[in-house]
């Protein structure tokens, strides 16, 4: 494919001293498109609007209408179409405000890059790079778009997306390969990302003009589907199914008895509208966007809505200790000679280490170099070799006074292998045993008072062009340098409140079982015995698992092994989050049924993960947690509702038109009856969630759904027939009286269930929100007075006598009572 660039003759922004001009920049935004390689098809204000109009159950609803019209019933054709109307107009509002606040928070942790405009180096949003552009990159940043290297050091790209090679691939800007193909040397590529190394590259394309770009599109069109979106297919499918079967059987029914083949085919349709949750979809929106804002108002920004559940459903949290539990303020305590006593020298040459380095700085490079020092005056970079977990170190080659010398920090037990000597005093002596077991000691002694510990070692030698792993041999141990990171003041309270709403956290790092030890102690977390990751690659599967659900700490864990402990996790049932922010910890928050990271995290570990934190630190994640199961507590109000109350109907509708010589209930009056539900439930999303419900991890159960259906449904039908006895036999009504009284009783008992069914525990002791008692009585009383309306009539209700009402009373209350003791003996058996 030929770069956009050449392929548009745009001249290439190096010929311009000062990168694009915001004005070029513009004009090239508008003439190539945002750099999405997918990007989502917006629809315009009206498109959403008629988008609602193509609904299945409108389409349907519609039709009604127009079968209404046709043989003469221009009132019920009118009042369906108000009703189509006003539950368009409502669905329309509650769910375009939902997708402008969801678009509002992702906003705010949009993906930028390093960009030369105007003659100045500027953050801006990924979305709006531009052919032409000149990039600059760094350790951690996700490559923004298509691009020719500049000039490159020590650089590395993982670009497995497109390569499928799980190996990082050297880039150098004097490369020669074939142009824009993964394997060229001078390109990197949208959908990769820097490992290690510094670029500047210019911009040939972006969007979906990018190699990426395909993948990216058939990524787009196939998104994974989570737990909860497969839950609700599931709880659609179950309701449908019911719903085709029974309304074909009342078809066949009204057909068999002679009724009106018109009249009965309009029964069936608004029989099938109205046992259908066509209010789900919105809903289920509103109810987790509006969790996203609150979550956001504490500080947790939801990328993807469906995440919410799953955030709510966690139980095990696996995290690093540092910035979790820790401050992630890494403090420089300590230089010492290799018998820990003080000395300068491991200092100057971990500082010549730390600021040579390219790849990304951890928070001990920082502490070294936030000391100024004049040690690397006169020093001159030869060569790198990065940093990677299998070794746990990272040596830099530096040439001063014709004189090369490697020089490498790391973890101790990656370079005490690698010893021959040791310096003490400027003397430098051969090792032996009983020094070994010497540095050992220091080592360990340290390491159990809490502070975290870089060896510094070097060797000198001999220009050539590369170094290698090879080249890390025969060092000389100059000493050690003691780092201090203190536990996050609410770190001990946070975790505690995490354990009580039954989360376990589980700190899975790559330091010393040491420190991880003493650090995890004082905040309240029990290490038992630490697993280390040189035990985990001993272990089976099956081994792993069972170890994984016992420990509480894993130390000098690889990014690898930190896979193989979540996936181990997932397959013996539990909900896991990962909660990391480095650039290895992208492919965890991936595995990770939630993958949580932090703002001040790198590009590659910010795009992967399902949550991000504005603040670090366990708290945040402890009240976002809540969040997420007090808003699909709310769904599963609805759910729960549907179910319960649309079963219940259908079963009564199947019942009654065996034996009753006319129709149930009108079409007209069966469309407003579910109109009128559906305007009672608008509220729930608002709606406060139990106490007791939220400091419990909370999973999908289509069981308790399936059993509320089952249960809860025919309880809902023997009251119908309660209605129809007292009706036909003691009140001996008509028709019309027939079909007002049971609109009546079927409103009030599926509407006031509501505040049943809310709660698992005593609905007097739940109170429930304002908004939601409001609209439940509102929708309640416009039920009972609408025989008694001037539009009665039209309807085809009839004022009902006084002593229907004090019946309809006491069948509502013992109605509920029974729902309830239902409900208990459900949930008991659930639960089991």
């Amino acid at each position: 494919m030929e770069p956009v660039l050449n392929s548009a003759n745009i001249a290439p922004a190096t010929q311009l001293p000062s990168g694009l001009a915001s004005q070029e920049a513009e004009k090239r935004l508008k003439q190539f498109g945002p750099n999405d390689p997918a990007p989502s098809h917006q629809r315009s204000i009206v498109g959403e609007l008629l988008l609602l109009f193509v609904n299945p159950l409108v389409i349907i609803l519609l039709l009604a209408a127009v079968i209404s019209g046709f043989i003469g019933q221009l009132l019920d054709a009118g009042i369906i179409v108000v009703m189509v109307l006003v539950g368009v107009a409502i669905n329309f509002y509650q769910t375009y405000r939902s997708k402008v606040a969801i678009e509002s928070l992702r906003a705010r942790v949009a993906p930028t890059t390093n960009v030369l405009r105007d003659g100045q180096w500027q953050e801006i949003n990924r979305r709006d790079v531009v052919p032409g552009d000149i990039v600059r990159l760094s350790a951690g940043d996700l490559v923004p778009a298509d691009a020719r290297l500049l000039n490159a050091r020590d650089l590395y790209v993982q670009q497995a997306a497109l390569t499928g090679e799980s190996l990082p691939a050297e880039k150098q800007a004097n490369g020669n390969a074939a142009p824009n193909t993964p394997d060229s040397l001078n390109m990197v590529f949208l959908g990769t990302s820097v490992v290690s190394g510094t670029a500047v590259a210019e911009v040939v394309a972006t969007g979906r003009q990018t190699a990426f770009g395909d993948i990216a599109e058939r990524l787009a069109a196939r998104p994974e589907e989570t737990a909860f979106d497969r839950g609700l297919r599931q709880f659609g499918g179950l309701i449908m199914r019911a719903v085709i079967f029974l309304v074909l059987f009342l078809l066949v029914v009204s057909i068999v008895l002679h009724h009106d083949t018109l009249e009965s085919m309009l029964f069936a349709i608004a029989l099938a509208v109205g046992l259908t949750p066509e209010f789900l979809p919105m809903i289920t929106s509103v109810t987790l966007s509006r969790g996203a804002v609150v979550m956001a108002r504490k500080k947790a920004i939801v990328k993807h809505l469906s995440a919410i559940q799953n955030f709510g459903s966690i139980d095990v949290l696996c995290s690093d200790k540092t910035g979790t539990i820790t401050t992630g303020n890494m403090a420089l305590d300590s230089s010492l000679d290799p018998f820990g006593h003080p000395a300068e020298r491991p200092f100057e040459l971990a500082y010549i280490n730390s600021k040579f380095e390219t790849g990304i700085r951890s928070p001990l490079d920082a502490a070294i170099l936030k000391r100024p020092s004049p040690a690397a005056d006169g020093f001159e970079k030869r060569d790198e070799i990065p940093f990677d977990f299998e070794r746990r170190r990272l040596s830099i080659v530096v040439e001063h006074s014709s004189q090369w010398t490697l020089i490498t920090k790391g973890s101790p037990e990656g370079i005490f292998p690698l010893l021959s000597a040791y310096e003490i005093n400027g003397e430098t002596r051969a090792i032996d045993a009983e020094a070994l077991a010497s540095f050992h000691k220091i080592y360990e002694d340290l390491s159990r008072q809490g502070f975290r510990l870089l060896a510094v070692a070097y060797a000198k030698v001999s220009p050539q062009r590369a170094y290698s792993v090879a080249d890390e041999h025969d060092l000389t141990l100059a000493g050690f340098l003691g780092f201090g990171d203190p536990p996050l003041a609410d770190a001990g309270e946070a975790i505690a409140a995490l354990k009580r709403d039954g989360v376990e956290v589980k700190i899975i790092t790559g330091d010393s079982d040491l420190v991880s030890g003493r650090i995890c102690g004082q905040v309240g977390i029990d290490p038992g015995k630490i697993v280390l990751g040189s035990e985990l690659d001993k272990m089976s599967d099956g081994a792993l698992g069972h170890v994984a659900e016992q420990a509480t700490v894993f130390a000098r864990v690889s990014p690898a092994q930190k896979n193989r402990i979540i996936m181990a996790l997932k397959h013996r049932s539990h909900v896991v989050g990962y909660m990391g922010d480095g650039i290895n910890d992208a492919p965890s928050l991936h595995a990770a049924d939630v993958g949580i990271s932090v703002s001040t995290a790198v590009d590659v570990a910010r795009d992967a993960a399902d949550i991000i934190l504005l603040e670090p630190g366990l708290r945040v994640l402890h009240d976002g947690i809540l969040e997420g199961r007090k808003a699909f507590g709310n769904v599963m109000k609805y759910l729960l509702m549907g179910t319960s109350s649309n079963f219940g109907n259908m079963l009564s509708m199947a019942g009654a038109s065996l034996f009753l010589p006319f129709l149930p209930m009108l079409p007209t009056q069966i469309l407003l009856n579910n109109f009128l539900y559906d305007m009672a439930q608008i509220t729930i999303p608002s709606d406060r969630v139990d106490e007791a419900y939220v400091r419990a991890p909370q999973q999908w159960d289509i069981r308790l759904i399936r059993n509320f259906m089952l249960f809860i449904g025919p309880i809902s039908s023997i009251y119908d027939f309660l209605t129809f006895y007292v009706l036909l036999y003691l009140l001996h009504a008509g028709q019309q009286e027939f079909h007002t009284g049971w609109f009546v009783e079927s409103l009030a008992t599926q509407t006031l269930v509501l505040f049943v069914i809310r709660t698992a525990g005593n609905p007097l002791r739940s109170r429930p929100s304002p908004a939601l008692t409001a609209t439940t009585l509102a929708i309640v009383l416009i039920g009972v007075l609408l025989p008694f309306t001037p539009i009665a009539a039209d309807l085809g209700f009839t004022p009902l006598p006084p002593i229907y009402f004090a019946f309809l009373a006491g069948a509502t209350v013992t109605y509920l009572l029974l729902v309830e003791v239902g409900k208990r003996f459900l949930m008991r058996r659930t639960l089991r």
